[in-house]
């Protein structure tokens, strides 16, 4: 039997604000472990959070240069759960009432341009950081608890491993044009999970999905991908059935290994953080913020072209970079007759 290929991605961007989102404590990266800490983000009894301002500024610019819709009025929700890197055994986030919807990115495949659905962004705080120890010792980190987190959820438009990849590429690239993020992985101010299921070709029916967690690049979201496809196809076709679950992606051994069951919303017990005022937005507010959003890499792109008759594959490289297009531009100003030298 042949199959269609669904996966949706939710992609986690550090805003690069200088306090948490609820705090006043620093989210510089490297110091000592539980030194950017106090009793809000610690979640000491009787203790209230205030929201920062500059992070509502910051989602809603990124929210914008990926087409979405701002909602003028959204509202904070605890997501309940117990782990030893939540101290509040809560975390606050945006559940039915989003910042952010209805966005969308442009890729490139074969047969011209794709849209990818944006079906939400949204504001929540980080957890902390569990450390592992070769002993069987964990010890917890704090400093990034309260870290503000802007949650952008596609829609399942995905079809390819290859696609996960180009969309991953390009939602970075614009993140990092508007300068919100500096969306480095290994500082964990980008992180991505992946959901994917099959269907019978051509069945308006989802099938079961698996979600990827674990995922440190844009290359291991695409082999994770490639490998989980061949697994789940094996398993139908071999007359089991996909299970939905969480999977973490092994990077030695190149395989997705089962980590616990999918938990559904209602395992969350969301409901409205009654220590936090419902978020209401103007539209002028909304307005003045479009108008600081730069010139983004797919405009750019087309410009470049057009302007300085350059082939695409340079373009794609300049691109890639604000402050290597900049310096482009700079140096073109001064060497007019010949762009492409």
């Amino acid at each position: 039997m042949k199959y269609d290929v669904v996966i949706g991605i939710e992609v986690h961007i550090q805003l690069k604000t200088r306090t948490k989102i609820f705090c006043g404590c620093d989210t510089a990266f490297g110091a000592e472990s539980n030194t950017h800490v106090c009793p809000i983000c610690l979640g000491f009894p009787g203790v209230l959070p205030v929201l920062n301002r500059r992070v509502v500024e910051y989602a809603i610019t990124a929210s914008l240069a990926l087409n979405c819709e701002i909602t003028l009025l959204s509202r904070f929700h605890r997501k309940n759960y117990f782990y030893p890197d939540l101290p509040k055994a809560y975390q606050i986030s945006q559940y039915d009432e989003p910042l952010a919807v209805n966005g969308y990115i442009n890729i490139a495949n074969g047969k011209g341009e794709k849209k990818i659905r944006i079906t939400r962004a949204h504001l929540e705080e980080d957890a902390g950081k569990l450390i592992h120890s070769g002993e069987g010792i964990s010890l917890v980190d704090y400093n990034r608890t309260g870290v503000p987190l802007l949650e952008i959820v596609s829609q399942p438009d995905i079809s390819t491993p290859q696609e996960a990849y180009d969309y991953l590429t390009a939602l970075k690239a614009i993140i990092k044009y508007t300068g919100v993020s500096d969306c480095n992985m290994e500082e964990g101010s980008l992180r991505c999970d992946a959901n994917i299921s099959i269907k019978p070709e051509g069945d308006i029916t989802l099938g079961t999905k698996a979600e990827i967690k674990n995922l440190n690049s844009f290359k291991a979201v695409e082999k994770a991908l490639t490998y989980e496809i061949q697994r789940q196809i094996k398993l139908v076709d071999s007359g089991g059935k996909v299970v939905q679950e969480t999977r973490l992606w092994d990077e030695k051994k190149q395989i997705t290994s089962s980590m616990r069951s999918k938990e559904e919303a209602h395992d969350y017990r969301y409901f409205p953080d009654p220590d936090l005022m419902p978020m209401q937005i103007s539209q002028e507010y909304v307005q003045s913020i479009q108008e600081t959003i730069p010139e983004l890499p797919q405009a750019k792109a087309k410009r470049f072209v057009s302007q300085y008759s350059l082939p695409e594959y340079d373009v794609q490289i300049l691109v890639a970079d604000r402050d290597l297009a900049d310096f482009y531009e700079e140096t073109a100003r001064l060497f007019t007759h010949n762009p492409k030298m």
